[in-house]
């Protein structure tokens, strides 16, 4: 991340442990404070797991909601105020195919990521009388260390890991569009739609398919 800011013109990178109480808040005025306001807001910050909920250990339950969920919810309301007094802004929420979808052997992240995706909708319509807008992104399985991680590798053959670059531009062109969500690859709503349309058939699918 240092890295990245020191080769930008104008930016500092911020590091706070989002599982820790109170680091979502810290993050925003340090965030703020860096220019004095802040315009987007991309919130992406994720822990993953995979394997059987029965085994899952409670405390990485709670670290999960804490760092997917919690501490977006609290990131937002953190920099809500600012974005709402100069009543300009835009708030990204990356949530997971895991999260319109489920994915075996991942039922609390995908939990953490539905409720990321709720959260967003339900403030979308709460500020649609206002210029701050709020988008989801919709990501597929993206080459980074999310899996290495987690604890477990990626080992499915298919759909195969994109590389981080095509992401993050798909992400810079939804919110030049002030668009309400984008997923990566598009075809991905594909799956969810069919969910939608015929749960039956997408739930025969995702049993022999599904899987992380």
């Amino acid at each position: 991340m240092s890295a990245v800011a020191a080769s930008i013109p104008g930016a500092a990178a911020v590091s706070v442990d989002l599982a820790v109480p109170g680091a979502a808040e810290r993050l925003a005025d340090e965030a703020v404070a860096v220019h004095g306001r802040l315009d987007i807001a991309i919130v992406n910050a994720g822990l993953g797991f995979a394997g059987r909920f029965a085994a899952m250990a409670p405390d990485r339950i709670d670290q999960l909601i804490t760092v997917n969920l919690t501490a977006a919810l609290r990131l937002t309301r953190a920099l809500l105020p600012s974005l709402l007094e100069r009543d300009c802004g835009y708030l990204a929420y990356v949530t997971s195919i895991a999260g319109r979808t489920g994915v075996e052997g991942e039922a609390v992240y995908s939990a953490t990521k539905a409720g990321l995706d709720a959260f967003a909708e339900s403030l979308r319509h709460e500020l649609r009388d206002t210029r701050v807008r709020v988008g989801v992104f919709v990501p597929g399985v993206i080459d980074t260390p999310f899996f290495t991680n987690r604890g477990t590798p990626y080992s499915r053959r298919r759909p195969r890991p994109v590389a981080v670059q095509p992401v993050a531009q798909a992400m810079v062109r939804m919110i030049e569009r002030d668009a309400a969500e984008a997923y990566y690859p598009r075809w991905l709503r594909l799956p969810v739609a069919l969910r939608g349309l015929a749960p039956c058939t997408f739930r025969t699918l995702a049993g022999r398919f599904g899987g992380s």
